[in-house]
């Protein structure tokens, strides 16, 4: 196996190259040939290239029959910058799967949303994070076929008890920079998953706010809250579901998981795929 290692978001800290080189390594160990794109470290501010490079460097990888997937090992602020450059219609014939999380809720989306192709949401860099151990077991089980040790979480339903439909979203305050572009997806019976890493009660507020503008709580067949990181850790009086439910109808069936989001010990979900959950 070959994949395609990018950074679509913000260019990676030369503090963390090793970090990086370990990840390779990690990889090689388990059977799989890396390549790395040209434009991984920050050279300017937090860009590593252009955005127009950096969708070349993705473009690449999907134009280029030897890799098997794609991982994007960055987050921050700058992935819906590629955007308009990206092959679409490319896209929709290739059979790889791309694999990122916080920032690159912007390309998963949008891949979704223009070619219903379904992206992996998760940090491939859990594996040399401080859960190591954890994540290099369930990947190397992924990898094997048994793929439940990654992607089945624990939930529980906080409002109805049953919610099933195609899985869109990931981080919230990412998924909203698709907001009046084409590359938000159709949100009719979805199932919405929200999770975030940083965000205090006002914060957190006015990002389910703007989706209740948008009209997506009328529209979604449930959400999923993944972990809210640095609120979770903060002496809130109001919890995030306490937040929801401000927004939301008493109707929409509403599930909680502490497996998927920013955290080390965070699984994998596919956004784009079915999901049922009772």
């Amino acid at each position: 196996m070959k994949v395609g290692i990018v950074a679509c978001s913000n260019g990676q800290r030369k503090e963390w190259k090793e970090q990086n080189e370990q990840l390779v390594d990690v990889l090689n160990i388990m059977g799989i040939e890396t390549v790395l794109s040209p434009h991984i470290m920050s050279k300017t501010d937090e860009f590593s290239g252009t955005d127009e490079e950096r969708a070349a460097d993705l473009m690449k990888f999907w134009t280029d029959d030897s890799i098997d997937a794609i991982y994007d090992i960055s987050g921050g602020d700058l992935a819906n910058g590629i955007l308009k450059y990206l092959d679409y219609d490319l896209i929709a014939k290739s059979d790889k799967m791309f694999w990122g999380y916080s920032d690159l809720t912007t390309v998963i989306n949008a891949i979704f949303a223009m070619t219903g192709k379904s992206s992996v949401l998760y940090q491939i860099k859990n594996m040399v994070y401080s859960k190591s151990d954890l994540q290099q077991k369930r990947f190397s089980s992924y990898l094997s076929g048994k793929e439940s040790e990654l992607l089945d979480f624990n939930y529980e339903f906080l409002q109805g008890n049953h919610m099933e439909g195609i899985v869109v979203g990931g981080n919230i305050r990412c998924l909203l920079k698709l907001a009046g572009t084409k590359y938000l997806p159709d949100m009719n019976g979805k199932i919405l998953l929200l999770e975030s890493l940083g965000g205090g009660s006002g914060q957190i507020a006015t990002l389910f706010t703007q989706l209740e503008h948008l009209g997506v709580f009328e529209q979604v067949s449930g959400v999923l809250l993944g972990t809210f990181t640095n609120y979770e850790k903060a002496d809130f009086e109001l919890s995030v579901y306490d937040l929801l439910k401000m927004h939301v109808s008493s109707s929409l069936p509403i599930a909680t998981t502490t497996e998927i989001g920013h955290g080390h010990d965070s699984k994998a979900i596919v956004v784009g795929e079915k999901l049922e959950l009772s």
